[in-house]
């Protein structure tokens, strides 16, 4: 039988996971054991990243007469917290692979959060005397625009987007070719992607059976693997429709197929794929902005979020487990909402004079 695509996506996170961690100490691997049941393919996968470049870190500025396999607990119990703030340092420009790589904030915090789970395994098995890291600070993280595509009185980016996806306005001769083809194929994603706030990965898993068009609803698997029931306006089903009849009347999609959204390979189609064209059809209507996936669940957000002043609401229609991320990612629509309230507040006039 054939595995679905979160199976093959957490058969291909582990197998790169034990990749990473078989260059690594033999103690590491007592680690990911003692993690699995409470983390994802994923995340596990992240933090064999991490502990990759901390070990990299170690053998050229630390302990510089030994190779990564070579480092053993004891010297891990040597360190201070100063060495885990050079780290942090070390993180804002190192060689990987023979490549120059720059960490964010959020990647340094993500980081240092990784040895600090580390540590604590150790610690509390009794294999390390203290749980070092937790002594550094985060790093601050300071707050991003949110970007995202406006509509108002002077622009509606949403539907210039809409449009140039379903007319070809603005695409060169190469990308016009292929126009024709994949047209309703991309109004369906950019339409999803605007209707419902969905992730790029969610979108990437979607199968033919996950739909029910008679409901206007669809069940998408989010992140951890719970599965949840999302809702569609009337404009989203006519995109999907409309995709669906033409990939169920295309002779050449292979019989057993379930893949909801096809390549041009009549295959699944990929992460990488659906970022570029949505970053395509962005270029022409709003050139200044990086528009991805990502910026178009941010564009959904602040839609519901100005339509209902329910930051709940918007949480659990894009699947934030914590109402906080989903309070700090939309603070400055709050803010935006309170100058509204202010400015536009009458105030009866003092008749008592």
């Amino acid at each position: 039988m054939k595995k679905s695509y979160y199976e093959e996506r957490d058969l291909s996170c582990i197998r790169r996971t034990d990749e990473i961690v078989e260059t690594l100490p033999y103690y590491v691997q007592d680690f990911f054991v003692g993690v699995e049941p409470r983390t994802s393919s994923l995340s596990r996968l992240n933090y064999a990243y991490d502990l990759r470049i901390f070990y990299t870190f170690l053998t050229s500025k630390v302990f510089k007469d030994k190779k990564i396999q070579e480092i053993s607990l004891d010297d891990l119990a040597k360190l201070e917290a100063s060495d885990f703030e050079y780290f942090l340092s070390f993180l804002s420009r190192y060689e990987l692979n023979g490549k120059f790589c720059r960490c964010t904030e959020t990647g340094k915090a993500r980081k240092l959060s990784t040895l600090r789970a580390f540590y604590k395994y150790y610690f509390n098995k009794n294999q390390l005397p203290a749980n070092t890291p937790s002594k550094v600070s985060m790093p601050k993280i300071h707050e991003k625009e949110i970007i995202r595509l406006e509509t108002n009185e002077k622009v509606d980016e949403i539907g210039d987007i809409l449009y140039v996806v379903k007319n070809g306005d603005g695409l060169t001769k190469k990308q016009k070719a292929f126009h024709n083809s994949t047209m309703l194929r991309d109004t369906a994603i950019i339409t999803l992607f605007l209707g419902t706030g969905i992730r790029i990965s969610e979108l990437v898993g979607l199968n033919l059976d996950d739909f029910d068009f008679k409901n206007n609803s669809f069940v998408v698997t989010r992140k951890g693997g719970n599965r949840a029931v999302l809702y569609y306006n009337n404009q989203v089903l006519q995109a999907l429709t409309d995709y669906y009849n033409q990939r169920t009347n295309d002779k050449k999609v292979p019989d057993g197929e379930n893949a909801f959204f096809l390549s041009l390979q009549y295959k699944r189609i990929s992460t990488r794929t659906v970022q570029d064209l949505v970053k395509k059809y962005a270029r022409i209507i709003s050139p200044l902005k990086k528009i991805s996936p990502h910026k178009l669940r941010s564009t959904f957000g602040t839609n519901l979020y100005r339509q209902t002043n329910d930051i709940y609401v918007v949480a659990d229609c894009l699947g934030h487990k914590d109402v906080n991320t989903t309070k700090r990612h939309y603070a400055a629509i709050t803010e935006d909402i309170r100058k509204k309230a202010g400015l536009g507040l009458t105030i009866s006039p003092d008749n008592n004079n």
